[in-house]
């Protein structure tokens, strides 16, 4: 079967939805066929220009930034189109093409002019204006970062790609969430996939050091959605409490800067520290000895990817209990409402007055993960769809 995989990002650009992408294309490869043959010829096409990327290290085929003829082409080619994201250009010329689309929601760009469902200029999380025909409200809620120009287009823009995201052949959905939350014909929910980082060793559990301070982690990108001041906040509570922890910012992004200014104002120098963008090996040392991740958002998260890929690792995960996060957490961690840093503060503290817990809920966690995270499952669940509809189409 000939598919083809639109994601507007992809390596060098990072992201979950770029990980995804290759995950998914990597492991339809893989997936064994009669005769020694490959069940998928896997085409990505990306928006995302090369860099220092070698596309021949991969082993599908990687079309960056073609033209409108050479994408039509494409299209054309191929028996099944999936796009990560509701992409206009790709979603019109496979409907043209009557190829089965099938559209993967990994944000909420389908509903939302700026995707996020946050509705500023106050940050406060959106109702559903778009869907309710509240058009007013999007118009203002996007005039308070853009000027009226790219605010019409942004907000015309959306009536054919929701339009477009009825017609498609399905709509996955990441979350139960992001499911109920587009509201679309002909949807199902597939979660991320993931690796198994442990395979048949034993579970993470680094030995407890009594003398050692307790470390709470964050790993993500710096954006004002992903709440990470909550966290600096919630830490601040614990210092005046002379409670001693520490804190680890594993990460990078916009939002850097008013990071360190808040550490530095609240007084946090001591415990908390920025470690920049790490990947590989850097990363896998500035977890070692990390026993909690916190994920504190303040959007409705679609999935939470990094919860996931934590949980597998039988980290303690504490997190918003907002969304699509909250869905992939579950009873598997600690949660607490959005936005409250004393709420935070306090299930850190139950950490702290009960290390014990980080191991018992660990175990939990990584049960729920390889239950319904791993990547296998991912990969047989596209797999099938893409049959279906392609069988679908051939009758």
């Amino acid at each position: 079967m000939k598919l083809l995989i639109y994601s507007h990002f992809f390596a060098p650009s990072i992201g979950g939805v770029e990980n995804a992408v290759q995950s998914l294309a990597g492991g339809l490869l893989a997936l064994p066929a009669p005769q020694g043959s490959r069940e998928f010829d896997v085409t990505v096409v990306t928006q995302t220009a090369r860099g220092e990327v070698d596309d021949a290290a991969y082993p599908f085929l990687v079309l960056r930034q073609p033209s409108l003829i050479r994408l039509w082409q494409a299209i054309r080619e191929a028996d099944v189109i999936h796009i990560a994201g509701p992409a206009l250009l790709p979603m019109i010329l496979g409907f043209l093409a009557r190829r089965p689309v099938v559209i993967e929601h990994h944000g909420y760009q389908a509903i939302c002019p700026n995707g996020l469902l946050l509705h500023q200029p106050d940050g406060s999380i959106c109702p559903g204006h778009f869907q309710a025909k509240h058009y007013g409200e999007c118009w203002r809620c996007q005039r308070s970062e853009l000027s009226p120009l790219p605010t019409f287009i942004s907000l015309l823009l959306l009536f054919p790609r929701r339009w477009l995201s009825r017609k498609a052949a399905a709509n996955l959905a990441i979350s139960h969430h992001v499911m109920a939350r587009h509201a679309l014909p002909r949807s199902s929910v597939l979660y991320y996939g993931i690796d198994d980082p442990l395979g048949e060793r034993s579970l993470f559990s680094p030995p407890l050091d009594a003398a050692a301070r307790l470390c709470f982690a964050y790993v993500g990108r710096f954006v004002t959605e992903k709440g990470i001041p909550i966290l600096l906040q919630a830490a601040a509570i614990l210092r005046n409490e002379a409670r001693e922890f520490e804190v680890r910012l594993i990460g990078d992004g916009p939002l850097r800067p008013e990071l360190e200014a808040l550490i530095t104002q609240n007084g946090l120098a001591s415990c908390a520290r920025i470690t920049g963008y790490l990947t590989g090996a850097r990363l896998a040392e500035a977890l070692r000895d990390v026993r909690v991740v916190v994920m504190p958002s303040v959007w409705e998260e679609t999935a939470g990817l990094a919860a996931m890929e934590q949980m597998m690792r039988g980290r303690l995960v504490i997190a918003s209990k907002i969304g699509g996060l909250a869905e992939v957490v579950d009873e598997a961690g600690l949660t607490f409402p959005a936005g409250d840093a004393q709420a935070l503060a306090d299930c850190m503290l139950k950490v702290l007055q009960d290390p014990s817990i980080i191991e018992s809920i660990g175990r939990t966690a990584r049960d729920r993960a390889l239950r319904f995270f791993r990547r296998e499952r991912m990969i047989d669940a596209h797999e099938r769809i893409y049959h279906e509809l392609s069988n679908a189409t051939k009758v």
